[in-house]
């Protein structure tokens, strides 16, 4: 790796017996970021942390040396502020809240969510709409006190179906909707954006993504990575990770990546399917990287 720089990444670590684990488990690949889930990502409610949890997590993150700024939660897959059914929205809302409650109890500063679908009941100026207002109504519900309170990270998306985030633009009409554009960030996933039509196999179509970015929401709001390769084709709408290097992006496209120097210090999280190949796509990446 080449000298001088700071370069931050891990993968999307396992909290099973508690979120105090994860931080160990992260340091167990030789990660220096990592992501979690908060809470069970699959059910709507969960148990408050007591205050065991919430100290072994401190103590955790002390012992393996992890900052806020290295970690990047993940929220449930089950929330989807613009469903047109008002149940599951207000489950959506209070499903977030809680989740970046947590995330505050933690002493993190980030918590990144899909931003959701109205599945085609909307159009999608509407939609960008709605997803704001359940977006300020959760920044409403959760206190933070703190000088650099937490970030709601959105994240693009593959496309699929009706689901915003596919394009930046659309990510930008979200954050530009809402009341409190300050505490609203974006993460960018690899799979996705390829999926979703950016040609990031080569160092051009990387910048050329990274540009449209920048013009659309501003590189300041970039706040973190996920590092996939993709098993569907350029512009297939399919979320389909593969291991580095074993997609349609290729070992090219993750070199372009990891030397993009505007990328040090975010945190890079693979969210590739074998946990047990964590470590050696650390060592690769970071050997790409120079």
């Amino acid at each position: 790796m080449a000298t001088g720089r700071t370069i931050t990444i891990g993968a999307h670590v396992s909290a099973a017996g508690g979120v105090q684990n994860a931080p160990a488990n992260a340091a167990a690949i030789g990660a220096t970021a990592f992501a979690l889930f908060t809470r069970n990502q699959r059910q709507w409610a969960a148990k408050p942390y007591t205050e065991e949890t919430v100290s072994a997590f401190h103590e955790a993150m002390k012992n393996a040396g992890y900052s806020r700024d290295n970690v990047l939660p993940h929220a449930g897959y089950l929330i989807n502020l613009g469903s047109p059914d008002e149940e599951v929205r207000h489950k959506s809302i209070g499903g977030l809240a809680d989740e970046l409650g947590r995330t505050v109890t933690l002493g993190l500063g980030l918590l990144n969510f899909h931003p959701g679908t109205s599945k085609g009941t909307l159009d999608e100026e509407d939609t960008c709409r709605r997803i704001a207002r359940g977006i300020d109504e959760v920044l409403e519900r959760v206190r933070d006190d703190r000088d650099d309170p937490a970030l709601l990270v959105l994240e693009n998306t593959a496309g699929q179906g009706n689901n915003m985030g596919a394009t930046f633009d659309q990510l930008a009409r979200i954050i530009a909707a809402g009341t409190h554009p300050e505490r609203l960030a974006v993460c960018v996933d690899t799979c996705h954006a390829f999926a979703a039509g950016f040609d990031i196999r080569t160092a051009a179509g990387w910048d050329a993504m990274m540009d449209e970015l920048d013009r659309a929401v501003g590189l300041e709001r970039l706040a973190g990575v996920h590092l996939n390769d993709s098993l569907g084709e350029l512009g297939g709408r399919k979320d389909r990770h593969r291991h580095i290097g074993e997609g349609e992006i290729g070992l090219e496209g993750f070199r372009r990546i990891m030397n993009d120097t505007r990328l040090d210090g975010l945190p890079l999280v693979l969210e590739t399917p074998d946990e047990e190949r964590w470590e050696a796509e650390i060592r690769l990446l970071l050997e790409m990287a120079g």
